[in-house]
């Protein structure tokens, strides 16, 4: 399956976005109703809000009281902090169980108010993320939502910057037009690069294999990565290996974007099968080292999986 992050400030048009999607058939996972339903009345979550926070936290009937509390956490960010270390590991867990019902050609789409924030963004295929000028989202805030501007601004500020977001982001949607305009950039990523992807993950396959596999190399070898680009792989796949490989970044205009080379004891099938898990497949090659490509479409790099150690 292709499991994609989506993020996005508050009121940037996420929404939006995960809307559509679930129309074009995937699977939605709302880490909101999640954080909902975690702390729904009698829950393990919810006594555990209670506990921390007071029971001010809960109304007359055991409902938690979702004013006071976010009153309380936006204007604090440590209290932010322990209120996420409370529902976080809830809603993960709860989302684990979705995912695993969905089956190999499915495109599940995971929409995470705070992927950037907690550092998740690595853990997925791809991060899409809906981006808005500041003053479009406070416009929205505060007429769509009826919060002040001083509310709006702390909600703001307690989430990441859009710099922080831009720098997570394989893809960005700008939501400062028409909701046309925002629906069709979603269309676009769908048909153009997202089922291909999900495609070729089902399969097995690199997007861009081909008999010729040095033909290949020097093709993707030739299209550098931005940076941001190569500190997102390269987090990817630190993810997808753990400690049981090096991941060298090569700078050859002739050679590959990444060097794996495996730990002593480290089987080669272990590699390979987490690199496949991560969207990296074999091309045909000789010799003793194997070259990957990625099964995504957009994506123009190359990894090298180096011979095992003696």
């Amino acid at each position: 399956m292709l499991s994609l992050g989506l993020t996005g400030g508050i009121a940037a048009g996420k929404s939006l976005l995960s809307a559509r999607f679930r129309d074009l058939g995937a699977l939605v996972i709302d880490a909101d109703q999640l954080a909902r339903e975690v702390v729904a009345p009698d829950s393990p979550g919810l006594r555990a809000v209670v506990e921390h926070f007071g029971a001010g936290m809960l109304l007359a009937d055991g409902a938690l009281n979702r004013p006071a509390l976010g009153a309380m956490v936006f204007s604090d960010k440590a209290q932010l902090a322990a209120l996420n270390a409370i529902t976080h590991p809830l809603v993960r867990e709860a989302a684990t169980a979705l995912k695993s019902s969905a089956g190999p050609g499915t495109i599940v789409v995971q929409d995470i108010p705070l992927l950037v924030e907690t550092g998740q963004g690595p853990a997925f295929h791809l991060v899409v993320v809906a981006q808005a000028p500041l003053e479009s989202r406070l416009r929205r805030m505060m007429t769509d939502r009826g919060m002040s501007y001083e509310d709006a601004m702390a909600r703001i500020g307690a989430q990441a910057s859009d710099e922080q977001r831009m720098s997570a982001a394989d893809v960005v949607i700008v939501n400062d037009g028409t909701r046309e305009d925002a629906l069709g950039a979603v269309d676009a990523l769908w048909f153009d690069r997202l089922v291909p992807f999900a495609v070729n993950l089902a399969a097995g396959i690199a997007a861009t294999a081909s008999p010729d596999a040095s033909t290949v190399h020097a093709a993707a070898a030739s299209v550098p990565l931005e940076e941001g680009a190569r500190d997102r792989l390269l987090a990817r796949l630190h993810v997808a290996v753990g400690a049981s490989a090096e991941i060298v970044p090569s700078c050859s205009a002739h050679g590959p974007v990444f060097v794996i080379e495996a730990a002593r004891g480290t089987s080669r099938g272990s590699l390979l099968a987490a690199l496949a898990a991560a969207g990296y497949f074999p091309l045909p090659q000789g010799g003793g080292s194997t070259l990957l490509a990625s099964a995504d479409p957009g994506q123009h790099a190359t990894i090298e999986l180096a011979a095992a150690p003696l």
